[in-house]
């Protein structure tokens, strides 16, 4: 899950979450991030497979933002030396 500059959240799958955010911020990425740049790397999980990981990026699309920004939160307590920043 990334946090664009507007203060919105984007969630999609990747393989590498870390160069995915790069893509997003070189303007490679999806056509929402482009407009809403500098994308931070804001929650991530892994998944056992491309079906499962669409299946999770479904769920967590249906969340609401407070749970969404909830788990944001907690992944950073978690991962200190992430790009959470």
């Amino acid at each position: 899950m990334l946090r664009c500059a507007d203060g919105s959240l984007y969630t999609g799958i990747a393989r590498d979450a870390e160069r995915r955010a790069e893509m997003h911020n070189s303007g490679k990425g999806a056509k929402y991030t482009r407009s809403r740049l500098p994308a931070v790397l804001v929650y991530r999980e892994p998944c056992c497979g491309y079906s499962a990981a669409l299946r999770r990026e479904a769920a967590i699309k249906r969340l609401p933002r407070t749970e969404k920004l909830l788990m944001a939160e907690n992944y950073a307590k978690n991962h200190p030396l992430s790009s959470s920043g």
